[in-house]
């Protein structure tokens, strides 16, 4: 796939390498004596490692007034990583606008990108790595940690060879799958601008479980058919899909 060199999108706030920091909140820590206080204090410490804010166990104060962050690295295969997701939602931008444009006679209003690790605080709530991407309606923001690439490739057993590097396994694992994912969720940041999501909420709430979870199938069908509309018309402006991507996607 052909991205390399191409327009990154800007509408992006990188939280990676940030996680919770055990040393906030004005309350002072309220450790408990013995053994308890230092397992408390170790779970504490682990948590915040992986992101996860619990010091309110130590002050009594909320969670969400824990606001002190540290920093860790990040990999130049997780850079990588990000270049790619921003030129993807880059793509999403241009050819979402002139639809909108042209069919629709309206300003298309891009949904902002949030790239973490771990674990990340939303308008929908926190949320961990392992649910994979995500879009927010509340914030109408698009959360993904680049990681989940690497996972992705992972799982579906199609990583190279040990001796190969990281970008040339990317290359492998079907790029173009990886960008789907990321249209994909801004197809339901589309959803969320046309009014489908709120149409179907209602439908829900008067159906039964299973038509409820019927009707969720069709929102994510739906998705993925407006990722496929964003694959066609941007390979009809950039030409960015080279033989085989689909099939290896």
């Amino acid at each position: 796939m052909r991205w390399q060199g191409r327009r990154e999108s800007d509408n992006v706030e990188d939280r990676r390498g940030q996680s919770g920091s055990p040393m906030g909140g004005g309350g002072g820590f309220r450790l408990p004596s013995g053994k308890g206080g230092i397992v408390l204090l170790i779970i504490v410490l682990v948590a915040g490692y992986y992101g996860v804010d619990l010091t309110g166990m130590l002050t009594g104060e909320p969670v969400s007034q824990q606001q002190t962050t540290t920093q860790r690295s990040i990999s130049p295969q997780d850079e990588e990583a990000a270049k790619f997701t921003k030129v993807i939602l880059a793509d999403t931008e241009d050819t979402w606008s002139e639809i909108f444009k042209t069919q629709l006679n309206a300003q298309y209003a891009a949904p902002k990108l949030v790239m973490f690790n771990g674990a990340v605080n939303s308008g929908c709530g926190t949320a961990q790595s392992a649910m994979g991407p995500f879009y927010c309606p509340t914030d109408q923001k698009v959360y993904i940690d680049t990681a989940f690439f690497k996972d992705m490739r992972t799982q579906m057993g199609i990583v190279g060879e040990q001796n190969q590097t990281e970008l040339q396994r990317q290359d492998q694992a079907g790029d173009f799958a990886q960008a789907y994912v990321v249209a994909h969720e801004v197809g339901h940041h589309v959803q969320n601008l046309l009014g489908i999501s709120s149409q179907v909420q209602k439908a829900q709430a008067q159906a039964s479980k299973v038509q409820a979870n019927q009707l969720s199938v069709r929102l994510e069908l739906q998705a993925d058919c407006f990722a496929g509309i964003w694959a066609n018309k941007n390979q009809e402006r950039t030409q960015f899909l080279e033989p085989g991507d689909v099939e290896e996607a």
